[in-house]
């Protein structure tokens, strides 16, 4: 079986286990299915996921012209506390950066590496904790816009990491870790802004189920760029990242706008 076309991030459905989708323009592919299979992926060449034009990905997806242009990766996507939507101030385009920031977002806890803390839009959840690999989830507290989020998440940085170390996360190499615990002690650790959102009462605690064969035991990064055809067998899925046995991971989140083809 062969497939081809513009990598972009797998879809998920949460479960047991998690399933995952690359979604073609023609075609899709459940790639639960290729678990203990070998699999070969050969780069084709490039489109940007922004204006199509068949232009060398710079970041995200996206051409150079587009990254520096587009709404849809200005600065405060990355950190948010640096949104302005919600005082009508405009970044790149005011009226897409209200419909993004101006909707609920959460401040969440996840154990992927380490306890981290993150920020995703409530329709994300548990979309996002997926995407990072998470073992575990928690929301911290619900706020009506992306700026309370954001400014939640930097008080917390100073206690809690806001990256995953991919590595262990793929190794998983995970300390255990008690996140309905580590909730409760975070109430005066938030800022006055943000306090009424914090809820301490629900039980909503997420955990995920990855389709992993085996874990390997150290893990190397394949890049297209420098390795335009490979071929192994796949062991595992997790986070965006293909996990195959002799250690490669694939990222496809990273790889976002390369033109590939899939064969089985």
């Amino acid at each position: 079986m062969q497939y081809e076309g513009v990598l972009t991030k797998m879809q998920t459905e949460y479960g047991d286990p998690i399933q995952y989708y690359l979604v073609f323009e023609d075609s899709f592919l459940n790639v639960n299915q290729l678990l203990g299979k070998d699999i070969s992926i050969d780069f084709l060449g490039y489109q940007c996921l922004n204006c199509g034009k068949k232009k060398k990905i710079f970041r995200q997806g996206f051409c150079y012209d587009c990254f520096y242009s587009s709404a849809a990766v200005g600065d405060w996507i990355m950190k948010p506390e640096l949104s302005t939507a919600h005082l009508e101030i405009e970044d790149r385009d005011l009226e897409y950066e209200k419909r993004v920031q101006l909707q609920p977002h959460i401040v969440y806890l996840a154990l992927s590496s380490e306890v981290k803390v993150g920020v995703t839009r409530g329709t994300q959840m548990p979309t996002r904790w997926i995407d990072q690999g998470a073992n575990e989830a928690i929301a911290i507290l619900e706020v009506p816009n992306r700026y309370l989020a954001g400014i939640t998440e930097v008080a917390l940085k100073n206690h809690y990491a806001d990256k995953t170390n991919w590595r262990k996360m793929l190794t998983n190499d995970v300390p255990p870790a008690d996140l309905i615990a580590e909730r409760a002690t975070l109430e005066n650790l938030i800022p006055e802004e943000a306090k009424e959102y914090f809820h301490l009462d629900k039980n909503d605690l997420y955990r995920m189920q990855y389709p992993v064969l085996e874990y390997p035991t150290k893990v190397k990064s394949l890049s297209l760029d420098k390795t335009p055809s490979f071929q192994g067998k796949l062991m595992g899925i997790k986070g965006q990242y293909l996990i195959f046995e002799d250690g490669t991971v694939f990222n496809i989140r990273s790889s976002e706008g390369y033109v590939v083809r899939i064969q089985v």
